[in-house]
């Protein structure tokens, strides 16, 4: 492995011309597929396999031409203290905003809260229902301005109006100024750490490329494989975090090997065969983890996952040919200033921030160990209450309208009026399909929990009838979990005095089947993902004990993250300090998404971090000396990384999005502990304890075992062109 990639690195720098030009042709290409592709399609969401997704397939099929799927509105309006919304001027008020709000273009229609009947008991608040004939998608601006527009008249005549559903939903995503924002600082941070511009400049540009490549290939392709317009989210997240780091990983090496002598060619490919190993062997730990996202059983994960794999693919080419060709263009630049003028190379020192820590940590590995388990474990145990969920408009802020409407809903109608439940009858079987379903919404309405039952609508067959249900409870509280259940667990006894069967949907009901689903699935995907991970880490480091104390570390920092999520935005602790205005549930894919992107980077930080310890150790250095090594010449590499994916996963914290805020604190909070507690202290402090037995492993796994050289032991022999005394001038390698 490592003699191949020394040979690529030492061709990409000779031939950087034609490297360059053919990564700037594939750019081209994608780019051009890009723009001439037909537009991603609007991919519904779906969870194949559980009972609320059956019923909505139901519902497709029964009523056909329903517009389920288009985009509606929730117009509240709310009387003045002390006034109903009945009154005659109130009335007339509402009467006439709701005929202005059916007016709109692309509007389907717009009910009447007083024919409707949809007038709290109290008279304070009634609402309207706007019904478009698109999605929220194809809505155009004209749309939503229109809608705004009759809202702000309507507030003119005195009443209090506000509004939610999907017709609210602005296009596109946050992120962008957090993007931008955590690229700011991954630059000052390469600044620090190199102190040049240019070897600052490098990793970002290169990234960057990647991820043009990444994104182009994934719009070219995105009607033909299905792919819709979120999937390129995780793509684009991980391609920009894992293209800074696997290039920085090479230009760190390349400037250590400057600094022992060797000519920029052959320091070139020695970064290539040793750090681009490592490189390589991290990238298929992240695709893995990526690929077992299909574990799950979601359609649109499954593709975000492996469109994500991809971009890590094109990072980790990059990284082994694009980032050795600008390193043939500009071999000096990367060097620091002081290198350039004084025209010799500085080399990293036998003493440095590195080396000092892991020194004091083997002085004392066993109180570092304990500290560092304990304390990560106590942050691990509020996940023991996890409660999963989707949260909707009650976790906005309450400056959103969307959120104010909420809230008066569920005051005028109750909590659980923002979360009814759908029951879809399906009475084919039955000798009167009326009377079954009006069995079904009888038995139904009886059950402790359930305020009221919508009157039933019938298909144009008549064998298939909808209804409502409203629970007394919010969308999340626990006892609306409990009702779907208790609903479901009678069906057995309906059906058969009925002859008709039914099932339960609706957003709530979807959101409570996702979340056991999503959960369910954890553990398998964590055995799957992890389980790979360690046969793979067993062929780099050629050690039992390594993998499996890069596993375990792993899954200690991502429970004490998760709990750290709990903490704040389901028990929230410290919620006003990130401005978390709402705590409640934890959102369902939160906890796939946290493991499969943290996954990836934790293995990054290990695979840099002890192949460097292991290399020292091949080449002779006695264990506690190679833990020296290792921290010398990577602590400063790997802490610049995290720093970068802290300060980038941090930016979304900013977000008034709560989901958004969840994901980039989630993020942070175990790049953190696993970059700083995991990797840089109880890591060389089970390798202190263990000493030679941490690089034990059994004679009949050594031989099934297939080698590879990630260490570079077949490059340690003089290179040619190199200096003795580690001293070399700087002019470029001929080629």
């Amino acid at each position: 492995m490592a003699t191949f990639l020394y040979r690529v690195g030492r061709l990409a720098f000779r031939r950087r011309w034609y490297v360059a030009l053919v990564w700037a042709a594939v750019l081209a290409a994608v780019g051009l597929g890009a723009l001439k592709a037909p537009g991603a399609v609007d991919e519904e969401f779906s969870m194949p396999g559980i009972e609320s997704q059956k019923a909505f397939d139901l519902m497709e099929e029964r009523f056909p031409g329903d517009t389920a799927d288009s985009a509606t509105a929730r117009v509240v309006f709310i009387a003045p203290s002390g006034e109903k919304v009945t009154a005659a001027g109130n009335r007339e008020a509402i009467e006439k905003a709701v005929g202005g709000l059916g007016d709109g273009t692309q509007v389907a229609g717009a009910v009447d809260p007083f024919r409707a009947k949809t007038v709290s008991k109290d008279g304070s608040t009634a609402f309207a229902t706007v019904t478009y004939e698109v999605g929220a998608a194809d809505l155009t601006d004209a749309s939503r301005a229109h809608l705004e527009r009759t809202i702000d008249q309507a507030r003119d005549s005195g009443l209090t109006v506000e509004a939610g559903g999907t017709a609210l939903a602005e296009e596109g995503g946050p992120g962008g100024a957090a993007e931008i924002i955590g690229v700011a600082i991954a630059a000052v941070v390469l600044l620090i750490t190199f102190g040049s511009l240019a070897a600052a400049g490098l990793p970002l540009l290169t990234a960057v490329i990647g991820v043009g490549v990444s994104m182009a290939t994934i719009l070219a392709l995105s009607s033909a494989l299905g792919l819709s317009t979120t999937t390129g989210t995780l793509a684009m997240m991980l391609g920009l975090a894992v293209g800074i780091d696997y290039a920085l990983f090479v230009v760190s090496r390349y400037r250590e090997e400057r600094a022992k002598g060797r000519t920029p060619q052959e320091a070139t490919g020695l970064a290539v065969g040793t750090a681009g190993s490592a490189v390589v062997f991290a990238g298929l730990t992240v695709v893995i983890a990526l690929a077992g996202l299909a574990v799950v059983g979601i359609p649109m994960l499954t593709k975000m996952g492996l469109a994500a794999a991809g971009a890590v693919v094109v990072a980790v080419l990059i990284a082994l040919t694009l980032v050795p060709a600008f390193l043939g263009f500009w071999p000096n630049a990367v060097l620091t200033r002081r290198s350039r003028r004084s025209g010799r190379i500085e080399g990293s020192g036998e003493t440095n921030g590195g080396t000092r820590w892991a020194r004091y940590v083997l002085r004392r590995p066993l109180p570092v160990l304990l500290l560092g388990v304990l304390g990560l474990g106590a942050l691990a145990v509020p996940v023991t209450g996890l409660q999963l969920g989707m949260p909707g408009d009650e976790a906005k802020p309450v400056s959103t309208t969307e959120r104010r409407a909420y809230d008066a809903l569920a005051e005028g109608f109750g909590p659980g009026f923002n979360g009814p439940l759908t029951i879809v009858v399906d009475a084919k079987g039955a000798a009167d399909p009326k009377a079954a379903a009006a069995t079904v919404a009888e038995e139904i309405g009886a059950t402790g929990g359930v305020v009221s039952v919508a009157p039933a609508r019938f298909n144009d067959a008549g064998d298939t009838a909808v209804f409502s249900v409203v629970p007394s409870t919010a969308p999340t509280d626990e006892r609306t979990k409990d009702l779907v259940t208790t609903i479901r667990d009678e069906r057995p006894g309906v059906e058969s005095d009925t002859g008709a069967s039914y099932e339960v949907t609706g957003t709530t009901a979807m959101n409570i089947d996702i979340a056991a689903k999503v959960q369910a699935a954890l553990v398998p995907y964590l055995i799957v993902v992890v389980g790979l991970a360690v046969v793979l880490l067993l062929v780099v480091f050629r050690s039992l004990l390594v993998p499996l104390k890069a596993a375990l570390g792993f899954l200690l920092s991502v429970l004490a993250s998760l709990g750290a999520v709990v903490v704040v935005f389901q028990e929230g602790h410290g919620a006003e300090l990130f401005g978390v205005e709402q705590t409640g549930p934890i959102m369902s894919l939160m906890p796939i998404f946290l493991v499969g992107i943290v996954f990836g980077l934790a293995m990054d930080y290990e695979v840099f971090l002890v192949s460097r310890m292991r290399e020292a150790h091949v080449h002779g250095e006695t264990s506690e000396r190679a833990v020296v090594s290792g921290f010398r010449h990577s602590a400063r590499v790997v802490v610049a990384a995290a720093l970068i994916m802290i300060a980038v996963f941090a930016g979304f914290i900013g977000e008034s999005d709560s989901m958004i805020k969840m994901i980039g604190f989630g993020l942070a909070t175990a790049v953190l502990f696993d970059a700083f507690v995991v990797r840089m202290a109880i890591v060389p402090a089970v390798l202190a304890l263990l000493g030679d037995k941490a690089w034990w492993l059994p004679k009949w796994l050594d031989r099934l075992l297939p080698r590879v050289d990630v260490e570079g032991e077949a490059l340690t022999r003089p290179a040619a062109g190199s200096a003795p005394d580690g001293a070399r001038d700087l002019e470029p390698a001929r080629t």
